[in-house]
């Protein structure tokens, strides 16, 4: 098991070196984490919603994602509340302290789920959440320690250094936990270091004396193109610079799956910025309104930040807006909630810029997707010529009622369509998750901006496909964490557990 002194000291990414380093090293491995807090998700093959992160994960050890892999999901609605989401399926929204209260309950699906895995794979491993020394919650605790007592699971612990005060984050940790807790503590990791590890060293062994425990490695600061697991992620603040395609992406309060857009930062001539104020609008060549968890605040608050004139002056200027799940919606006539499923409004006008409305539903929608899409002879797709095979994933609780509008998608083996581009052939919105990821599509649609830019087009020699690109990604992952850690000792308490 790997727990972090906090919340993303790199627990997520270090699991998924283990995963890819015990994969080569000729073991079965699958990744666990027993619950998970974020608006990343993914939809498996059967249907069912888990954490972007396991999913990461799964891919490293080169295996499908399966739910038991994430059994609670919380997908935060507000500061005080989350929709909790069993075993793939949303169950309903919650308040913390009901939540906290409902805890117990939970404990057979853990159990189930961890047993099917252990029964299939000759490791296991489970990272934590946030940080085991949370002394408030540890009575009901059900991902760090609580768990690893449970599973007599040996615990490397994680410190992240590049935020400062990594030794008294892993003494104090270290200090606060209970002597059965502590018992299972076998080694500690430093994360994201940068400079030379000579002038860590003294540290390091004043730190093993403190705490009775080895240093098993420090780990660099790595930089691959892989997903983050929630919004607290250096990608947002990063903005566009140099020549070439700009793309920006609208970042929301209540953002999901933000992973869409990772692809996007492989091309090197497009320049890709997250941006929160209308005033960061800096003529894109690409606009994208993206998901949300609460799609109606969401645009009230746009509406609020005065995005409204400036998204429709963006369009009429001839700007190309997109807008994915949540920013589809925003992007039709209105959202009805009758049932109070996101917000206290039955309706909520939305930005009008195509006839198509949207009724949220309790029932959520969730399902992997194959698909064509038809590229359409007016506006900007005017541009873009023939039929793109593209494959994605929807997560969303309204359903969209279209008006005559064209529709993109053609969803294969459903005879169904969906999405919609507006007359003028300049917005365009989608349900489908994953949508860059199919970089045979993505080249096209990035080509056209070029050419409406007056810049000669580019064939990036990527992978086939997004997945190609990220399992060179693990590989170097693996490589550089592999050469980090003292893979021995690591071992060793693999194969003696809570005993060594």
């Amino acid at each position: 098991m790997v727990q972090g002194t906090a919340s993303s000291v790199g627990k997520s990414l270090l699991c998924a070196a283990f995963c890819r380093i015990l994969r080569q090293d000729g073991y079965s491995v699958a990744p666990f984490k027993s619950q998970n807090m974020a608006l990343n998700s993914f939809v498996t093959l059967d249907g069912s919603e888990m954490g972007r992160a396991q999913v990461m994960q799964a891919e490293a050890a080169g295996i499908d994602p399966m739910v038991e892999m994430n059994p609670i999901l919380l997908k935060p609605t507000s500061d005080q509340g989350s929709q909790v989401v069993v075993m793939g399926r949303p169950i309903g929204n919650m308040a913390a302290m009901n939540y906290l209260n409902w805890k117990d309950e939970l404990l057979p699906v853990i159990d189930q789920a961890y047993s099917k895995l252990s029964s299939a794979y000759d490791i296991i491993v489970i990272e934590g959440a946030g940080s085991p020394a949370e002394i408030n919650l540890k009575q009901r605790d059900l991902v760090n320690m609580g768990l690893a007592l449970r599973l007599q699971a040996p615990v490397l612990l994680v410190g992240d250094i590049d935020r400062g005060g990594v030794f008294a984050s892993l003494y104090g940790t270290a200090v606060l936990l209970e002597p059965e807790e502590r018992a299972l503590l076998k080694g500690v990791i430093i994360n994201k270091f940068r400079g030379d590890i000579k002038v860590l060293e003294p540290g390091l062994k004043q730190l093993e004396d403190l705490i009775n425990l080895p240093v098993l490695g420090v780990v660099p600061m790595i930089r691959l193109n892989l997903d983050d697991e929630d919004s607290v992620t250096e990608r947002f603040n990063t903005r566009a610079a140099g020549r070439g395609l700009k793309i920006q992406v609208v970042l929301l309060p209540r953002i999901s799956n933000f992973t869409d857009f990772n692809p996007l930062e492989l091309y090197e001539d497009v320049s890709l910025s997250y941006i929160r104020e209308p005033r960061e609008l800096d003529s894109p060549d690409l606009l994208i309104l993206p998901g949300s968890k609460n799609t109606i605040e969401d645009l009230l608050h746009l509406r609020e930040k005065g995005w409204e004139g400036p998204l429709k002056d963006y369009v009429a200027g001839g700007g190309l807006l997109a807008g994915i799940c949540g920013g589809f919606q925003m992007l039709g006539q209105k959202i009805l909630d009758p049932q109070g499923v996101e917000s206290t409004r039955p309706e909520v006008p939305g930005f009008g810029f195509m006839p198509v409305e949207t009724i949220m539903e309790a029932e959520k929608s969730t399902r992997q997707v194959e698909a064509i899409w038809r590229f359409r002879d007016s506006g900007f797709f005017s541009l873009m010529t023939g039929e793109e095979k593209v494959r994605g994933y929807e997560i969303h609780m309204g359903q969209t009622s279209y008006h005559g509008v064209k529709q993109p998608v053609y969803l294969t083996g459903s005879e169904q369509f969906e999405g919609a581009v507006n007359e003028a052939g300049n917005v365009f919105g989608t349900y489908l998750h994953g949508i860059f990821d199919n970089f045979n599509w993505t080249g096209k649609l990035l080509n056209s901006l070029r050419r409406r830019r007056g810049l000669p087009e580019i064939n990036d020699h990527l992978p086939k496909n997004y997945r190609d690109y990220k399992e060179q990604e693990y590989d170097k992952l693996a490589t550089v964490v592999r050469e980090s850690l003292d893979m021995k000792k690591i071992y060793k308490v693999i194969e003696k557990g809570s005993d060594w």
